[in-house]
């Protein structure tokens, strides 16, 4: 397993910090909008601003017939179902192990990645998203002691589990896009334009009313969601995904619920316990497991 340059740490950390925050952005959409909507606003304000980013870099913009699968797929696995999975999930079960469920995603990669392309799975990954996903369990263990395992939690609990499995999916097509040389961030751009068609679509069958909720919380969450947690978040992301493969960039997906439980002490008050802290160690654990390595 290479070792990772600065240049990767600093994707990683960027990754990390602004997905982190998105929880508590996210929070802030939920309510007047329905969820379908919320998704459509969303990348509907993302992808005009990643397509401007791409052609200030110079990337083209204009894809093949050949391509359009990649673009499609993407934008079905990612930029729309995978977030209307969890938004109707959230109804239902607690935040908390809609973060560990996500969590998975570092595991997810690492067999996927070794079903579609061949990936050497190194057990160190395997075993640091082992550590990762037992620590994240831990550190929400409070809020999840009071649930009841009912219908609707077990809904909700399948519905996270095929979120989960869709940004996978999406971390895969994404891999192959950039193997045939696709460009990133023109990518991620068009992607989400079909996300946004895909939402408006299933908005327009289920009888969502495109409403706004004018309030400064959700107009300051939608930007953050958009400019921070997709424009960045995303292009940061798929770039750290091409650099370092799909094993070791999905660990992210384990350190977004420590940031945002960071945030959450001190926006929401949350108090740390002595297995909360042992979590927090588990999970640095299996961070430093998933990101060393000796260069070859």
């Amino acid at each position: 397993m290479a070792k990772l340059a600065p240049l990767d740490y600093a994707l990683y950390l960027v990754s990390v910090l602004a997905w982190g925050f998105s929880w508590i952005a996210l929070h802030y959409q939920v309510g007047v909008v329905a969820p379908p909507v919320s998704v459509v606003w969303r990348f509907a304000i993302a992808a005009p601003l990643m397509l401007v980013f791409a052609a200030w870099r110079g990337e083209r913009l204009r894809f093949t017939l050949a391509e359009q699968p990649y673009l499609a797929g993407l934008g079905a696995a990612i930029f729309s179902v995978n977030f209307l999975l969890f938004y109707y999930a959230a109804q239902n079960v607690a935040s908390g192990l809609l973060s560990i469920v996500f969590s998975l995603a570092s595991i997810g990669n690492v067999a996927l990645g070794s079903l579609i392309f061949g990936t050497r799975i190194e057990r160190r990954v395997v075993i640091g998203g082992a550590f990762g996903v037992a620590g994240i369990a831990a550190m929400f263990a409070p809020e999840l002691g009071g649930m009841r395992f009912g219908m609707a939690a077990q809904i909700g609990l399948a519905l996270s589990l095929a979120g989960t499995l869709c940004f996978c999916i999406g971390n895969m097509l994404s891999l192959a896009a950039q193997r045939k040389r696709m460009p990133v961030f023109a990518t991620i751009g068009w992607s989400m334009l079909y996300g946004v068609t895909f939402m408006t679509i299933f908005a327009l069958v289920h009888g969502d009313a495109f409403a706004v909720d004018w309030s400064a919380t959700y107009l300051g969450g939608l930007l953050y969601l958009a400019v921070i947690g997709s424009v960045l978040a995303f292009g940061v992301y798929f770039t750290l995904l091409g650099r370092i493969g799909a094993a070791r960039a999905g660990y992210t997906t384990v350190m977004y619920p420590v940031v945002a439980l960071v945030v959450s002490t001190f926006a929401e008050n949350y108090h740390w316990s002595l297995l909360a802290v042992l979590g927090l160690a588990a999970v640095l654990t299996g961070n430093l497991l998933v990101l060393g390595g000796r260069r070859k």
